[in-house]
């Protein structure tokens, strides 16, 4: 699954699914953008692939300024000359609440960076990718496509929703350009999401729900791991998925088909 010579850009990558797909693109020849608004983890994360063997370099930006984006793309590819690869992965969890609880201003840092961040990323990085063909992958999630019993994710799932139908829309536009579309939907994978998620008065409206021996049928419990994205990530940039686009891929030990 070679991804040599090509160029990816991946964002959020200073850490969790972002770094673990950042580090397996480049163990595999890629060089990597790691894009993120803490430009010392950025830093750390492409020294430590350089200092492997890799090539990489950090971006400062933040994904829900449009300006930001474009300079930042503008940046890789005047490092590199091209790009190959975008994962569009940066997002947040933000306030989990009931409806009445759930104030404007939550609801529209979530749509801001979740929606409206991933697509000021693909349509700066469209133009250069349409150039020789490449490989766009988005993180959604299981919740908003499968999973909705998770009260008050109601901001959270319908990006997550939106994002799939941006993907589906984008891979008929770009499939003339050989450009590939697809979208990830991980469920419950360690990394440091959770712990930026706030959850305002949600237990007083949830549906009382036992399920059978843990949430994750695959592994009797046990989340997923970061790497078990990264690996996704590279099969879905590589030509060993050449004939898929448009398409959802669900990465969580059948987690979604108990839960949804």
């Amino acid at each position: 699954m070679t991804v040599r010579g090509k160029v990816a850009l991946v964002t959020g990558g200073a850490s969790g699914l972002g770094k673990a797909a950042a580090e397996r693109l480049a163990r595999e020849g890629a060089k990597v953008a790691v894009l993120g608004r803490s430009d010392d983890e950025n830093r750390q994360v492409a020294d430590a692939i350089n200092a492997a063997g890799g090539e990489a370099i950090p971006v400062n930006a933040d994904i829900s300024d449009p300006a930001a984006m474009q300079r930042a793309v503008e940046q890789v590819v005047g490092r590199w000359g091209r790009l190959d690869i975008v994962f569009a992965n940066a997002g947040i969890n933000g306030v989990w609440a009931p409806l009445e609880d759930l104030t404007p201003e939550d609801w529209q840092k979530t749509i801001n960076i979740n929606l409206n961040g991933t697509f000021y990323t693909l349509k700066y990085a469209a133009p250069h990718l349409k150039k020789q063909g490449g490989s766009i992958i988005i993180t959604s999630s299981v919740n908003g496509t499968r999973i909705f019993s998770n009260t008050g994710a109601t901001a959270y799932s319908c990006t997550k929703a939106a994002q799939v139908a941006m993907a589906k829309m984008l891979a008929l536009e770009l499939a003339k350009h050989k450009v590939r579309v697809n979208v990830i939907c991980p469920g419950a994978i360690e990394s440091q999401i959770d712990e930026n998620t706030e959850k305002r008065n949600v237990e007083r409206e949830k549906e009382p729900v036992e399920f059978p021996e843990g949430e994750i049928p695959l592994t009797d419990g046990v989340p997923g791991k970061a790497e078990d994205v990264g690996d996704l990530v590279l099969f879905l940039a590589s030509d060993q998925s050449k004939h898929i686009s448009g398409t959802e891929i669900w990465i969580d030990g059948a987690q979604s088909l108990l839960q949804g």
